[in-house]
């Protein structure tokens, strides 16, 4: 395996990931019920924090590699770095602190509808990134 193949499998753990947290957990915890907000989104912190460093850990790993293997940088993975990049922002800047939000208010519509849209930015970033790289390791 090379750095590009590397590049491949980790984003597309992530992309897989981040549609799973997209598609089923965020709709769901959207619906969870106020009466039973506080003890569904700790729940949901507890269990997604280690796979958030597992998955988010593997895309830093294989891009270390990329960047420093022999092969060099072509176009495919300035666009693939870019997904990175969305991701790993809109995670750092807006789903993470909103989730503290959330810890601490509850399930404010407005916090909600946050959520959402930096879920919806990291979706693209995730797919944005498996793309470049598929396309960087053909």
């Amino acid at each position: 395996m090379d750095a590009p193949q590397a590049l491949v499998i980790a984003a597309g753990v992530h992309a897989g990931f981040q549609a799973t947290i997209t598609l089923v957990t965020y709709p769901m915890l959207v619906a969870t019920p106020a009466a039973t907000w506080t003890q569904v989104h700790a729940a949901h912190w507890r269990r997604i924090n280690p796979l958030v460093a597992v998955v988010y850990g593997a895309v830093v790993a294989a891009w270390v590699w990329a960047f420093t293997s022999d092969g060099g940088v072509g176009p495919s993975l300035w666009v693939a770095a870019a997904g990175s990049v969305i991701t790993g922002t809109a995670t750092a800047l807006r789903a993470a602190p909103t989730h503290t939000h959330l810890r601490r208010e509850g399930p404010r519509p407005e916090l909600l509808r946050r959520l959402l849209r930096a879920d919806q930015l990291r979706a693209v970033g995730a797919l944005l990134t498996f793309a470049g790289a598929l396309v960087a390791a053909w």
